[in-house]
């Protein structure tokens, strides 16, 4: 099968040319956390900054992503996997464009995210840590998840039946128990600033 697969990469435009049309260094920021720890508000919110700002982004979201690409996938723990995977290869698509692609995506153990990193490339990826408490985020459940996963009618969600592994060495640690939501956008854009300025 793959003896018929010809890839082509290298005879396109290739992702300096197109840094240097954008005036930005292209990275993949990816916002893992708990649900309801605040990575799509987060994730919205420095959208919309660095775009004000001048650069191109581009958010990649859970529902988004589940109620398209990833529509034919369940929750099972081999099914987030290809979930995260898919991601990972859309994402470095995105780099390889020239755009900075935000990620907000629960991928709760260690072997996703290295998953993706080594898709990704490992000076291409920003593993930022968005932290709550288990007890705030379930306070902010507007989506009524952790309710149901309480009552078992969600079955390995996770932080309630289901681990999440946070990382040990995250890039930047974002706790929005403590931060406002504009602090927190302020505080990831002053981080990555420095990592995607192009001359500017």
């Amino acid at each position: 099968m793959t003896d018929n697969i010809h890839p082509i990469f290298e005879q396109l435009v290739q992702r300096q040319e197109r840094e240097d049309r954008l005036r930005q260094h292209s990275k993949v920021l990816w916002l893992t956390g708990l649900s309801g720890s605040g990575k799509s508000t987060i994730a919205k919110g420095l959208e919309r900054k660095l775009f004000q700002e001048g650069y191109y982004p581009q958010v990649l979201d859970g529902d988004n992503i589940r109620s398209g690409i990833s529509n034919n996938l369940s929750f099972s723990s081999d099914d987030r996997r290809e979930n995260i995977r898919r991601i990972a290869e859309v994402s470095r698509l995105y780099l390889d464009s020239g755009i900075i692609c935000i990620n907000s995506f629960i991928s709760p153990t260690f072997a996703m995210r290295k998953m993706a990193k080594e898709i990704i490339g490992k000076g291409d990826f920003v593993e930022i840590y968005i932290n709550a408490p288990l007890e705030v985020c379930e306070s902010r459940d507007v989506k009524g998840l952790y309710a149901k996963a309480r009552q078992g009618k969600i079955k390995g969600f996770t932080g309630i039946d289901a681990p999440y592994e946070a990382p040990e060495s995250p890039q930047l640690e974002i706790r929005t128990d403590e931060l406002s939501l504009a602090a927190s956008v302020e505080k990831i854009y002053n981080y990555i600033t420095p990592i995607i300025a192009h001359n500017r």
